[in-house]
């Protein structure tokens, strides 16, 4: 009797090879190779083939040939959901969600399945639960819509079976690696049954005019698990941020082909599920803007904005330096990018002249949001040098702007509409980079100031202390030899 044959597949990357390797060399990550039956994966194919365009429409035609048609989207009742998406759901596309477990995926998706039902009706395919495991969830929710048609499926080929002849607009598979096919006898979740499966529901999706979304694992990484394969198979990636100890939810686009992949929804986690927040600069700042009147903001503190998006942000970001008693110092960084927080303070060491190389240094963006725009740097360098120096700074401030090698503060994007959310809640003074100025249009109540490098910032910032940017100060620290 002749041997079966067999594969090792990783479950990271989908590298593929004939014989067992401790680590993959596509990913190189360890004990993630998992044997697989070697079986004929043409099966699979020719399922999806009967959904394939007729040859006569798939011809090549000429740009400008193309018929336009006017973009339909469906609301998902959501506004923040519907500003990520860019307008709402396309019919016919794919949208992968993906979050870590307990994040609020199934919360949210509930809540959209309410939102939507009355539009055509919701298709919510279930392959980790049971159908009353979801009712009760609903229930919990104060969601019983007869228009939400809740099916406990696991094998896809019943699912794609359900999917053409419930004639919804709207389907949601949670989770697409609970699913599988019944030609590859392979397990539930591994690299094969993730790609063909949501190859195959992508493929009746579009064919129908469905709009669907699949709800993915993440690996302790934070990455999607499954082949990289399956970001570029869908039409949407987003990300549900947060950690299950606070209320605050972030959602992201990672991939839109659709609309921008800069918009961010904020939701609070409730005992009513998640609930949009219409002011979230308001929820990041949070006492910050009762101490507005006062004279002077605490050492160390300042007030960034960002990211550019339709709707900026205003997020206070805090810093706390300190001696440090061991030879090596450390920097830690919390919502702020590590790399570039070690940049800055270079800068401040040999272009400012803080003594920095001999203290720990701590960065805090308030609020567990992941900021990486650029335009932080001039306010994460105010923090720093206020709280080294143990100056305060005007409640009032607003700052942004890039700081380069050099010293010098560069232009960043998107400024006016930051300064007039500045504006918005109260913030009267703004210091920017000159190349900015002039701005298109004046800001109301707000007192903007252009600069050109990091010293001259600190200098507006902490009237009369002296800098010396040539030589770093040792404030009459002996240098230790060794």
């Amino acid at each position: 009797m002749a041997r079966s044959k067999s594969r090792w597949v990783c479950q990271e990357c989908g590298f593929q090879t004939w014989r067992f390797l401790g680590r993959c060399t596509g990913c190189n990550t360890w004990n993630s190779l998992v044997e697989e039956p070697a079986v004929d994966e043409s099966l699979p194919a020719r399922a999806r083939a009967a959904l394939a365009v007729p040859a006569a429409a798939a011809g090549p035609r000429a740009l400008s040939d193309v018929p336009t048609e006017r973009e339909m989207r469906i609301p998902t009742g959501l506004a923040a959901v519907d500003q990520v998406l860019g307008g709402g759901l396309v019919p016919g596309s794919v949208v992968l969600l993906a979050g870590d477990p307990g994040i609020g995926k199934s919360t949210l998706l509930l809540q959209i399945s309410e939102m939507m039902a009355a539009q055509g009706g919701v298709l919510y395919v279930t392959g980790e639960e049971s159908a009353q495991q979801v009712k009760l969830r609903a229930g919990r929710l104060g969601i019983d819509s007869p228009h939400i048609l809740v099916l406990s499926e696991q094998n896809i080929s019943s699912v794609e079976e359900r999917l053409r002849e419930s004639r919804v607009k709207v389907a949601i598979v949670d989770s697409i690696q609970s699913v599988f096919l019944n030609e590859l006898t392979s397990a539930p979740g591994s690299v094969s049954q993730v790609r063909e499966s949501a190859g195959l529901i992508a493929s009746v999706s579009r064919a129908a005019g469905v709009a669907t979304i699949l709800v993915g694992h993440v690996t302790k990484e934070g990455s999607i698990a499954g082949p990289r394969v399956l970001e570029h198979m869908v039409d949407v990636v987003l990300q549900f941020e947060g950690e299950r100890v606070r209320q605050l939810r972030l959602l992201r686009a990672v991939k839109n082909r659709y609309g921008s992949t800069a918009e961010v929804g904020v939701f609070s986690m409730t005992e009513r599920g998640l609930m949009e927040v219409d002011n979230p600069s308001s929820l990041f700042l949070g006492d910050r803007l009762g101490k507005l009147d006062y004279e002077k903001a605490p050492p160390g503190t300042a007030v960034i904005a960002g990211p550019d998006s339709n709707r900026a942000l205003l997020l206070e970001v805090q810093a706390l330096v300190g001696p440090s008693p061991y030879p090596g110092p450390r920097r830690v960084a919390n919502g702020w990018d590590g790399n570039r927080l070690l940049q800055i303070l270079a800068v401040l060491e040999r272009k400012v002249g803080l003594a920095l190389s001999r203290h720990d240094v701590y960065v805090n963006v308030v609020g567990g949001f992941d900021f990486s725009d650029p335009a932080g740097d001039l306010g994460v360098s105010v923090a720093v040098a206020t709280s080294y120096l143990d100056r305060s700074v005007d409640p009032r401030l607003i700052l942004a702007g890039e700081i380069g090698l050099t010293g010098e503060v560069r232009p960043v994007v998107s400024l006016e509409r930051r300064l007039k959310e500045a504006a918005r809640l109260g913030f009267r003074r703004a210091l920017v980079p000159a190349g900015n100025l002039p701005l298109p249009s004046a800001i109301d109540h707000m007192e903007v100031i252009g600069i050109e490098y990091l010293v001259e910032a600190l200098a507006k910032v902490m009237p009369g202390e002296s800098f010396a940017p040539a030589r770093a100060r040792i404030d009459n620290e002996t240098i230790p030899t060794f």
